[in-house]
């Protein structure tokens, strides 16, 4: 019998990624509120506001443990920086994702918390590949999911920003175990 976490927790040298509560709206709000950061997501809106927060955390509280995982990253001195989470899309494989607060950009966390979900999504769900993808306008994203050991696949797909309101080149990349 396979025992899946509902709530799981990871540690790492310096974050813990962990299921995101109702206490931690007030601060995804203010992060997530951010037009720099909604604009290279597929699925954040802006504005961001708490309510948007609150629903973001019931849906996590929602997902099946079997076919998604989002992570809050909180820092051992900041507290939450940004989100990661990866879940079946519409790829064979899950899609991961994830975003970092403006003010905690270029500090190493996002590359951290994705390699431990991917060694979390290997040894939890037994994957041994995964997908993300960034946009063409968003290089770093592309350099951080490369830090964390993924690969370019060559494909370039058109994928809709909610924050944009339109579609948008994606450069795809793949993480393989």
């Amino acid at each position: 019998m396979c025992i899946i976490e509902t709530q799981p927790v990871i540690e790492t040298r310096r974050l813990t990624l962990r299921s995101p509560g109702v206490q931690d709206a007030p601060r995804i709000a203010a992060l997530a509120n951010d037009p720099d950061i909604a604009r290279m997501t597929c699925r954040m809106p802006h504005p961001f506001g708490p309510g948007d927060a609150e629903d973001f955390i019931l849906a996590v509280a929602s997902q099946d443990p079997a076919r998604a995982a989002t992570f809050l990253i909180e820092h051992e001195d900041a507290g939450p920086v940004g989100v990661v989470g990866l879940f079946e899309g519409d790829d064979r494989v899950p899609e991961t994702g994830y975003w970092i607060g403006r003010d905690f950009w270029g500090r190493g966390y996002a590359t951290e918390a994705l390699q431990a979900a991917t060694a979390w999504a290997r040894a939890r769900w037994r994957r041994r590949a995964l997908v993300a993808g960034h946009f063409s306008d968003n290089p770093a994203s592309g350099r951080v999911l490369e830090k964390a050991g993924f690969l370019y696949t060559g494909e370039t797909r058109r994928q809709f920003s909610r924050a944009r309101g339109q579609l948008t080149d994606t450069r795809m990349m793949v993480w393989l175990a």
